[in-house]
């Protein structure tokens, strides 16, 4: 008998929208992994995943899995336990990932850049029993920040450490082994019966107020997320995937990514970086015929490819794009460029998923960012007092359906902002609905600024930068850049006697242990901060001022003039 999840703090899809997902098809009342060990047993020699020169068939992946999920079990660990996973893009993350799965052990996805300010609060905020990191990453020491966290909240119990650990943490290597002769972990986690009802990991939100939000995905709603995605795609055994970006993030993760790619009986490839004259030599080895990434990573491989002209891109096939909207004038260019069929991705770890398809005319791929990926995605525009607008119209989009959250974990507040009455969930995405159901995003509504992709919280940045004693008000906001789509910009207001430099504030809140990609990378010294008329600092207005003063260049500093 499968045990019952554990729903405190977990808002749940509603009884008869639960049941009209299952009569359509869309959940399949099987655990997320199911399809993979299905495939395992039918194609055991297959080739499922690449790591270097390392290569595990699909019978040695789900070995290495069931025997790590029977591990962590022997260690202590329990159904519906959380692991607080900080792992670069390797193939112990992937058996790690599948191993907690069917075991019932839920992993909370953190990214290889987080720092101690992130991953404490993570913890607690999860009540994780482990961390997993590597044990150092270009050169910082992530198990010693492992045991940092360990040694701060109560809750967590072990370091599990990706290569050398030490002082009795306990080794992934170890933990990823094949499984002892005559050992048969698959029969052990078989008998938990793990519900497809219950979370099957936590992904992270972009955070608009504060640190992330935790996102619980459910084995029904993330595997359908991962199949209706290899749908639009037509993945199957022939597709080879790329993962370049960090495989922790929703989109290399399940859209379809690498989840998505083992259910289909395709191959995973991991690269650590995506960088091009390092991914291209891994395309061409690996025959690669999909690849995922963010527009600022696409400008380098065009830029590349335009000047090296390396002929190393004949298998690509297909080049997701998502993260931040990809501007007209690259997306035309992928295609002549790379030779490769350009698809849109506008999704979100919350769930709704928008794509272009491959058979989509120009006008579509290049100036759209797609349409719901499933029948069962319901999607309105409204205008700011809650009124859907006609197509065209353009105001924030609000979605329901069969793999989109009711509301995040632990937050009744935010929930309370962040869903309406009847339960569709308010992005904050700004964006028209075009005649043909195409969605054309415009930007956010929120105070969110999106570098390369990854979404920073411009109060989270503001209450670090005011531990400077300088500083009397700031506000962040996003400057737009040409690389990286946007990056952050703090306005301050510096108190009488005082001074501040925008390096002054990277180190602040270098020290403060916040992941770089956070860190300001232009500053603006003003006179008088711009305040609206309940006395709220007026962002509108800091854009504005931006848009007037024209490029700034990453890494300056801009007093007043005198």
């Amino acid at each position: 008998m499968a045990p019952t999840p554990t729903t405190e703090g977990i808002t749940p899809w509603p009884a008869d929208l639960a049941e009209q997902y299952r009569a359509a098809g869309y959940w399949k009342d099987e655990p997320l992994t199911t399809p993979i060990w299905r495939t395992a047993a039918e194609h055991p020699d297959a080739i499922a995943l690449v790591d270097g020169d390392l290569r595990l068939t699909y019978g040695e992946l789900i070995a290495r899995s069931d025997a790590l999920g029977a591990r962590l079990l022997e260690l202590g660990l329990d159904v519906d336990d959380r692991v607080l996973v900080q792992l670069p893009n390797t193939w112990e993350f992937v058996v790690l990932t599948l191993g907690c799965l069917r075991a019932g052990i839920i992993p909370v996805m953190a990214l290889p850049a987080h720092r101690r300010h992130e991953l404490e609060y993570l913890a607690n905020h999860s009540e994780s029993v482990a961390i997993v990191v590597p044990d150092t990453l270009r050169d910082f020491d992530h198990q010693q920040l492992g045991n940092d966290i360990r040694d701060a909240v109560d809750t967590v119990r072990e370091v599990i450490v990706l290569g050398d650990a030490s002082g009795g943490n306990v080794s992934l290597d170890d933990l990823c082994a094949p499984p002892e002769p005559g050992a048969e972990p698959g029969r052990e986690l078989d008998a938990l019966g793990v519900s497809p009802d219950a979370v099957a990991l936590f992904l992270l939100s972009g955070g608009t107020t504060g640190l992330p939000k935790l996102i619980p995905r459910f084995h029904n709603d993330y595997r359908y997320n991962a199949e209706i995605a290899n749908e639009v795609l037509g993945f199957g055994p022939d597709t080879v995937y790329l993962v370049t970006l960090p495989a922790s993030h929703n989109f290399p993760l399940a859209c379809p990514g690498l989840l998505g790619a083992l259910i289909a009986g395709g191959r995973v490839v991991l690269s650590a970086t995506p960088s091009p004259s390092k991914v291209f030599d891994v395309i061409e080895r690996q025959g690669v015929t999909v690849v995922a990434a963010v527009p600022a990573v696409v400008q380098r491989w065009i830029d590349h490819e335009d000047e090296y002209r390396t002929g190393k891109l004949a298998s690509l096939e297909v080049l997701q794009v998502g993260g931040s909207r990809l501007v007209d004038e690259l997306a035309a260019r992928v295609r002549p460029v790379l030779g490769a069929t350009l698809q849109q991705v506008f999704g979100m770890a919350e769930g709704l998923l928008n794509m272009t398809t491959l058979d989509d005319p120009d006008d579509v791929v290049v100036g759209t960012q797609g349409r719901p990926v499933s029948d069962g995605d319901e999607v309105r525009v409204v205008d700011e007092n809650g009124e859907s607008l006609p197509p065209g119209g353009v105001g924030v989009l609000q979605t329901r359906g069969p793999y989109t959250l009711w509301g995040y974990y632990r937050a009744e507040e935010h929930n309370a902002r962040a869903f309406s009455p009847d339960g569709w969930y308010i992005t904050g995405d700004i964006v028209s609905l075009r005649e043909d159901g195409n969605l054309v995003v415009q930007g956010r509504d929120k105070d969110l600024i999106n570098r390369a992709g990854e979404k920073i919280s411009g109060e989270e940045v503001e209450n670090l930068v005011y531990r400077h004693p300088s500083v009397e008000l700031a506000a962040a906001v996003a400057i737009p850049d040409k690389a990286l789509g946007e990056r952050v910009c703090v306005y301050a207001t510096v108190r009488r006697g005082g001074t501040l430099a925008l390096e002054d504030l990277r180190t602040l809140m270098s020290d403060a242990n916040v992941a770089d990609y956070k860190l300001p990378e232009v500053l603006v010294v003003v006179d008088d901060m711009p305040l609206t008329k309940v006395g709220k600092v007026d962002k509108k207005a800091l854009r504005d001022d931006l848009a007037v003063r024209g490029p700034l260049e990453p890494g300056s500093t801009h007093l007043p003039a005198r």
